[in-house]
């Protein structure tokens, strides 16, 4: 499930490959009703934070101005070392 509350894209509950189309899309249309970037993104609600997770913030990253229109926040630990392996580091904004 994904909210915008308290000026935050508000992810919750499991992306599997079941749903993240739905994900993504359901995000998609959240972000692109935003006036001001960067949008922050918190991940304290995502029960799982893989590869499939990572691949719908990133596909969201893109569609936003410049790719550079989200900051990720309370990135599970699952996920922050896919991004270290990956490299990726220097392409999401990761905030405490």
């Amino acid at each position: 499930m994904i909210q915008f509350i308290h000026q935050e894209l508000q992810v919750s509950g499991k992306i599997d490959y079941a749903n993240a189309e739905d994900y993504y899309q359901q995000g998609l249309k959240l972000i692109q009703s935003q006036n001001q970037f960067p949008v922050v993104v918190n991940l304290a609600q995502l029960e799982q934070g893989g590869t499939l997770a990572l691949a719908v913030l990133v596909r969201w990253l893109r569609q936003t101005p410049k790719a550079q229109g989200l900051q990720f926040k309370a990135v599970p630990e699952k996920m922050l070392k896919i991004i270290q392996a990956c490299h990726l580091h220097d392409d999401l904004q990761l905030i405490a």
